[in-house]
């Protein structure tokens, strides 16, 4: 699943996974970018990232995602890695209901010091361990609606919709991303048909005794 980085595209998009400590962030990078699972997967100190190539339409996208830590005494690191994303999966455990209410302090850092235009997938990991659920899936459902996110339930270990949260999210930007420019591509149309209808007006001066002796050295031609 992993791609070449060398690898020539179309788009780069960043994007960032957050959320609490032991969410399952991790292992959900590692899902998307190598197909692996580790049961014995230790916090991440500071930021990790890594890349994965997607077709999207005709055009490769290489999406470079970084695995931000979750930590408190890491805050302050990983915010500077909002800057220049464009999407964010929003990770919390199912079987930790803490972790769900955290939910809205990472969601505002994300508006804070993310891209205004930021397509956030909100992510109920763990969805494999069920009978420790602690947040409903009507949860979820309901905050991503009340803040205009997208959502989905996920299992890093069992591999379910976690390959849908990413592609979801990579399609979205691409839209977003497109369209922005085509309309680039509009406006400057635009400035340029402008100019060349109203362009530097030329100012001519002409000599009102050169113009009679004109006229009457000129011959007229009717056909």
């Amino acid at each position: 699943m992993a791609d070449s980085f060398d690898e020539e595209c179309d788009y780069l998009f960043k994007a960032v996974l957050i959320g609490d400590s032991a969410v399952g962030k991790s292992n959900l990078l590692s899902r998307i970018s190598r197909n692996e699972f580790q049961l014995d997967s230790k916090p991440t100190i500071g930021v990790e990232f890594a890349y994965r190539n997607i077709k999207v339409d005709d055009k490769l996208v290489k999406a470079q995602i970084w695995d931000t830590a979750g930590q408190e005494r890491f805050r302050a690191i990983t915010s500077s890695y909002y800057r220049g994303a464009l999407g964010a999966l929003l990770v919390y455990d199912i079987t930790r209901k803490n972790t769900f209410e955290s939910v809205k302090k990472w969601l505002h850092e994300l508006r804070e010091f993310g891209d205004p235009d930021m397509v956030i997938v909100l992510v109920g990991n763990k969805s494999d361990l069920s009978e420790s659920r602690q947040v409903v899936v009507e949860d979820g459902h309901t905050l991503a609606q009340l803040e205009g996110l997208c959502f989905m339930e996920t299992s890093a270990k069992e591999n379910i919709n976690v390959e849908e949260a990413f592609l979801n999210m990579i399609n979205k930007i691409h839209e977003i991303t497109s369209k922005k420019s085509l309309e680039a591509k509009l406006n400057n149309q635009d400035i340029k048909t402008n100019n060349s209808l109203h362009g530097a007006k030329e100012i001519i001066i002409v000599d009102d005794h050169e113009v009679s002796a004109t006229k009457r050295n000129t011959s007229y031609c009717c056909t």
